[in-house]
C-alpha cells in the first residue's frame, strides 16, 4: 500500500467492511458466542467462579472448542481483533505525518470502533485487570505481543531495526503507558473519558512530564 494514499479505515462500520467467507463468519460467530457467554457469567457470578465448562455450556460449544479459540480463560476477556487492524492503519498513514499524530489518530479510531460495537467490554476488561492478578498478568503478556507489532511499524516508518534497543524502548514505553491508563481508569471508577486519558498519556510520551501546576 502506498503510505501517502489515504485508505478506507480498517475501523469502518461493519456494513462498510469486506464481508468474510462462510468459514470465517462461523469462526467469528463462535468467538463472539464464547465472549458473550463469558461476560454474562462474570457479571452474574464473578470471574473466579466462572469455569470453562460453564462458558462452553452457555455458548453451546464443547470445552475443547473454547480452548481451541482461547488458550486460557484470561484470553477470552482480553483478546480482540484490533491489533492487526491497528498495525495496518499505522502503515496507511501519510509518511510525513508526525509519528505521535499517527498513533493518536489510530488509537482514537480503535476506541471509537470498540465503543460502537462493544461499549461495555473495555470497562469489563479494565476492571478485571485491576482486580484479578491472573488477568493482569495475561494482559502484560498480551500487550508484549502488541508491542512487537508496534516495533515493526515504528521500524518501517523510520527505517530502523525493529529489534534495536531504541525501538524496543520506544514501543514498550507506549505499551506500558497504555496499560497504566487502563489501570488508572478502573481504579478511579471509570471517571472521565478513556480517550482523554489516552491523549494525556500520549502527551507525556511526546513532550515529557508536565511541570509546575500544569
Amino acid at each position: 500500500m502506498n503510505p501517502m494514499t489515504a485508505a478506507r479505515s480498517s475501523f469502518s462500520s461493519p456494513a462498510d467492511r469486506p464481508q468474510p467467507g462462510l468459514r470465517e463468519r462461523k469462526k467469528i460467530k463462535t468467538r463472539e458466542a464464547i465472549r458473550a457467554a463469558t461476560y454474562g457469567l462474570v457479571k452474574e457470578q464473578g470471574y473466579d467462579a466462572t469455569t470453562i465448562e460453564q462458558i462452553a455450556d452457555r455458548a453451546e460449544v464443547s470445552p475443547s472448542t473454547v480452548f481451541r479459540y482461547f488458550p486460557t480463560k484470561e484470553d477470552i476477556v482480553l483478546t480482540d481483533e484490533y491489533d492487526p487492524l491497528m498495525a495496518d492503519e499505522l502503515r496507511a498513514r501519510p509518511a510525513g505525518e508526525p509519528w505521535m499524530d499517527s498513533v493518536r489518530h489510530v488509537m482514537h479510531l480503535a476506541m471509537g470502533a470498540n465503543d460502537r460495537e462493544n461499549p461495555e467490554v473495555t470497562r469489563v476488561r479494565a476492571h478485571l485487570a485491576a482486580q484479578i492478578p491472573a488477568v493482569r498478568s495475561r494482559m502484560v503478556e498480551s500487550m508484549s505481543s502488541t508491542g512487537r507489532m508496534l516495533r515493526q511499524a515504528v521500524g518501517e516508518r523510520h527505517g530502523l531495526d525493529p529489534d534495536s534497543i531504541e525501538v524496543r524502548v520506544y514501543a514498550m514505553s507506549f505499551i506500558g503507558g497504555l496499560m497504566e491508563v487502563y489501570m488508572y481508569w478502573a481504579e478511579t471508577g471509570f471517571e472521565g473519558e478513556l480517550s482523554d486519558l489516552v491523549d494525556r498519556a500520549l502527551d507525556v510520551l511526546d513532550c515529557g512530564l508536565p511541570t509546575g501546576n500544569h
